[in-house]
C-alpha cells in the first residue's frame, strides 16, 4: 500500500488521505482560520502513477473541477470514486492551502486485470460514436474494463442514458463472458427489443466471389442480429470462400449494422462486411511420409490439390478426412495424419508435409441390433458379413444399412461405432427406428 511518504512533502497547512482496496487511513491538520475564501478555490490538480490512463482522464473521473471550492471531504470523495471504479489498486492524495488557492494531487496504482468491453447489438451508434460518447460520460473508459469495481456499471448507466436520448426503447444490460471461468470480456446488449437482419452486403468483395458470398448470406435474412453471432456465422460460412481460393490471410472485418427502420416494436438493420483478402498463395509442394500399408500414389489420388494452383484449404481438410477414411476401410481405425504447412510470404507459396502414423489393424468386435422384432433381428445378424476377428472395414456398416433399408423400407437406421484401443476391436450398434 502506498504511504504518504511516497508523496511530495506536505506544507504546514495540508491534509492527506490514503486509500487502498481494503484500507482507508487518514491524517489531517485543520486549515488556519485566518485564510481568505480564495484559499479554498482549486487552482491545480495533479495526477501521477498511472500507465494506463492520461492524468486528465483520472482528474475528470474524480469529479473535481478547477475553480470550485474544495475541502477535505471533496478530495476524500474523489478517492472513493477512483477506488470504487476498480481501475486502481491504490489511490492516495494530498492537498495544500495557500492564499492563492488549493493545489491537489492524486497518486494512483493501476489495477492489474482488465478485459475488453464488447457491444453486441448497439446498432443505433457507430463504433466511433460509442467510444467517443462513453469516454465523454465515463472518463476512465477506453474500451477495456477492470474485472472488479463499478466502472462496468457506470458504462451500463451511460449506455442507458444514450438510449433514452436517442429515443430507443430498451434496457442496457451486460454479462460477464467466460463460460464459468475467469472473466474474458463484458458483453453489453440492449434487452427487450428485437433487432432483425434484412440484408447482408460485402463492400469491395472480389467480383468472382461475390455471388457465392451473397448466396450464403441469404440464410441470415430475417434472423436476430448480434455482432458475435453474425461474426461466428461469417467465419463459418463466408470466410471459407476465400480459403478455397488461396487467400490464407483473408479477413472479413467486423460486421457493421445500419438501422433501416426503428419503431417501438422492432428494429431492422442491414449488415455490411468489408473483406480484406490479402495475397493469394499457390501450392509449391505436397510431400507424404510415414505410410507403409497404403502406397504413396494411392494416397496422392485422394488429394485433389495441384502444384502451382491456388491453395484450397477447405478442400485439403476434406481430403485429409478422406485419407483417414481410406485407412479405416482397411482396418486402421487409429490412423493419424499430421499436416504441416510452410508458408513463404516472399514467393506467395505454400509447402505441405503430410506425416502419417498408420497404427494397428482393428478387427470386428460385437454387433448389437436394436428396435426390430426377434425374427428380423436374427435375419439381420445372419446377413451381417463381418464376423468377429475379421479385419474391420469402416465402409461396411453404411453399405449394410443401405441394403437393409431397401429390404425393410420402413426404418431409420443409425450407426454407432465403438473403437476399443485396448483390444483393437470395433463394436457396432445398429438402431432401427420407425419412419414417421
Amino acid at each position: 500500500m502506498l504511504s504518504l511518504a511516497n508523496l511530495r512533502g506536505i506544507a504546514c497547512c495540508a491534509c492527506a488521505v490514503l486509500f487502498s482496496s481494503t484500507v482507508l487511513a487518514q491524517t489531517a491538520k485543520p486549515a488556519p482560520k485566518d485564510l481568505p475564501a480564495s484559499a479554498y478555490q482549486l487552482i491545480s490538480l495533479k495526477v501521477t502513477g498511472s500507465e494506463r490512463y492520461k492524468p486528465e482522464d483520472i482528474a475528470a473521473a474524480t469529479g473535481l473541477q478547477i475553480g470550485q471550492t474544495v475541502h477535505e471531504e471533496d478530495f476524500r470523495g474523489g478517492v472513493r470514486v477512483l477506488g470504487d471504479s476498480g481501475a486502481f489498486s491504490d489511490v492516495a492524495f494530498s492537498f495544500d492551502y495557500s492564499a492563492k488557492g488549493t493545489k491537489g494531487e492524486f497518486h494512483v496504482k493501476d489495477a492489474p486485470n482488465f478485459v475488453p468491453a464488447r457491444f453486441e447489438n448497439l446498432v443505433w451508434f457507430s463504433d466511433r460514436k460509442l467510444a467517443e460518447e462513453l469516454h465523454a460520460r465515463v472518463p476512465l473508459f477506453h474500451g477495456e474494463l477492470p474485472i472488479r469495481g463499478d466502472l462496468v456499471d457506470q458504462v451500463s448507466l451511460a449506455l442507458q442514458a444514450m438510449l433514452i436520448e436517442a429515443k430507443v426503447a430498451g434496457r442496457a444490460d451486460y454479462l460477464r463472458a467466460g463460460e464459468g471461468g475467469p472473466t474474458e470480456a463484458f458483453d453489453f446488449t440492449v434487452a427487450g427489443r428485437p433487432i432483425t437482419i434484412r440484408d447482408v452486403t460485402f463492400q469491395g468483395a472480389d467480383p468472382s466471389l461475390l455471388p457465392l458470398l451473397q448466396h450464403a448470406a441469404k440464410g441470415l435474412s430475417g434472423k436476430e442480429y448480434s455482432r458475435d453471432g453474425i461474426r461466428t456465422e461469417a467465419e463459418k460460412s463466408f470466410l471459407r470462400f476465400y480459403l478455397q481460393h488461396g487467400y490464407l490471410n483473408a479477413t472479413l472485418g467486423d460486421p457493421e449494422a445500419s438501422v433501416i427502420k426503428s419503431d417501438p416494436e422492432e428494429t431492422t438493420v442491414d449488415v455490411t462486411f468489408r473483406p480484406e483478402p490479402g495475397s493469394q498463395y499457390k501450392l509449391a509442394e505436397l510431400a507424404i511420409s510415414g505410410n507403409k500399408v497404403v502406397p504413396t500414389d494411392a494416397l496422392q489420388k485422394v488429394i485433389r490439390a495441384q502444384i502451382g494452383e491456388p491453395v484450397n484449404v477447405i478442400e485439403l481438410e476434406d481430403d485429409l478426412a478422406a485419407l483417414r477414411h481410406l485407412y479405416g476401410t482397411r482396418g486402421y481405425m487409429a490412423a493419424a495424419i499430421k499436416a504441416q504447412r510452410d508458408v513463404d510470404d516472399k514467393s506467395l507459396s505454400v509447402k505441405y508435409g503430410l506425416t502419417i502414423t498408420e497404427g494397428d489393424v482393428y478387427t470386428m468386435g460385437d454387433l448389437d441390433i436394436h428396435g426390430l422384432d426377434s425374427p428380423t433381428t436374427a435375419r439381420m445378424q445372419t446377413a451381417w458379413a463381418l464376423r468377429a476377428g475379421d479385419t474391420y472395414n469402416s465402409d461396411y456398416p453404411q453399405q449394410f444399412a443401405e441394403q437393409a433399408d431397401k429390404k425393410l423400407g420402413e426404418w431409420n437406421i443409425t450407426i454407432h461405432e465403438s473403437v476399443n484401443p485396448k483390444d483393437k476391436t470395433v463394436d457396432v450398434t445398429l438402431r432401427f427406428d420407425p419412419k414417421s
